[in-house]
């Protein structure tokens, strides 16, 4: 209920006024709290904000509240006021979600037994400030920072119960460190020189990384290091060295998902990972930007990918590495390929080359199609892009 609605209920009856103040689940934003500009000045915006926030959370401490959610369009320089959270409030609260305001956890902050998500996005708390709040936080099973700038390095104390770690574009953090022995996820976007040290890398099991440069390094390393991992999604919008053959091996791994660009690289390089994995099932790339190569047509030598069900490739082009990828698939599995484009806003240049993508699918691909194979290529539609060639 919008804050001016429960206002007006409160007015008339006082059974609505203490279920109200009881009320578990606190979620505020401008709108919530009527606060939406309407022509007053940014700064008298800000203090309201911060007086109305301020007065409800003083009406529920002690009372008990499980969820809390603070939501600022803009930074509003919000200092969250932590000392609300002592005591019972802290002990019953399980879900914390700040954004774009200050916070800032003391050595001497009480206890969370019971919160098990916390998510902070664009907001201003130290590493030392973040350490503090983790190590009262037993429960936590569920971490996820976005554009925490503040913050150098991420030091995770042993949280036995957590297992997903979520860090995007934090462009301070230099090293995350943690020793919770049952981290099994990590998503992180964003800084490739950041240093990891984890407690048990052998028990993750997901893996998403968005970070330049990084598809050879996770070619040539992650067999050793996270030798159990299952899904592997990685986006790299330069690359600038091509994917090594390795010996070593992804024996669990039965999701891949690579995104990935360059004007030099060899896409069919990434064979390197299908060779790798003898239990993949899922193989889907995204194909960026590349330099159109004129040489021979390239076979790789034969290799059967006995578990592959699904290879679909996105932005599909006309790059020779792209078909050859495409062909060593066929040639060596038996399962679906797909090659996807969506009806949406092209600039003519992106259009002309799904065209012409679709074009050499057609011509050089789907002849090698094996009969046992079910072979699709979804271009742009000539009812919503209408372009010569």
């Amino acid at each position: 209920m919008p804050m001016r609605d429960a206002a007006q209920v409160a007015c008339v009856a006082q059974a609505f006024v203490r279920s109200w103040r009881c009320h578990p689940s606190l979620d505020f934003n401008e709108e919530t709290l009527g606060l939406i500009q309407n022509g007053c000045r940014k700064d008298e915006n800000a203090r309201d904000f911060n007086n109305k926030v301020d007065h409800i959370l003083d009406k529920h401490s002690g009372i008990g509240i499980k969820e809390l959610r603070l939501i600022l369009t803009t930074d509003e320089k919000y200092n969250f006021p932590i000392s609300l959270l002592y005591g019972q409030t802290g002990d019953s609260l399980w879900y914390l979600s700040l954004a774009c305001c200050h916070f800032h956890p003391t050595d001497k902050f009480g206890c969370f037994r019971n919160l098990t998500k916390l998510k902070l996005t664009l907001v201003h708390i130290t590493a030392t400030e973040l350490g503090w709040f983790l190590s009262s936080s037993f429960a936590l099973e569920q971490l996820k920072l976005r554009y925490c700038n503040d913050i150098d390095c991420l030091k995770i104390p042993c949280l036995l119960k957590l297992s997903y770690l979520e860090v995007v574009c934090c462009t301070g953090l230099q090293a995350i460190e943690s020793k919770a022995p049952n981290l099994s996820s990590v998503s992180v976007v964003g800084g490739l020189h950041v240093q990891f040290s984890l407690e048990n890398a052998r028990r993750i099991k997901i893996l998403n990384r968005h970070s330049s440069n990084f598809t050879g390094y996770a070619r040539t390393n992650l067999p050793s290091i996270m030798p159990n991992l299952e899904a592997l999604s990685i986006r790299s919008d330069v690359e600038l060295v091509n994917t090594p053959m390795m010996p070593s091996k992804f024996l669990h791994l039965k999701f891949l998902n690579i995104a990935i660009g360059g004007l030099t690289f060899d896409f069919l390089s990434l064979a390197s990972f299908l060779v790798a994995s003898p239990s993949l099932e899922t193989f889907i790339l995204e194909v960026g930007y590349f330099f159109e190569d004129n040489s021979n047509f390239r076979m790789m030598p034969g290799h059967h990918h006995s578990k592959l069900k699904c290879a679909k490739i996105i932005k599909f082009s006309a790059a020779k590495s792209v078909a050859e990828l495409t062909c060593h698939i066929l040639e060596s599995a038996t399962c679906s390929v797909k090659e996807t484009g969506k009806c949406i806003f092209l600039l003519k240049e992106a259009l002309v080359e799904a065209r012409r993508g679709a074009l050499a699918a057609q011509t050089f691909i789907k002849p090698k199609v094996p009969s046992t194979v079910e072979f699709n290529v979804l271009e742009p539609c000539s009812w919503c892009h209408a372009v010569e060639l």
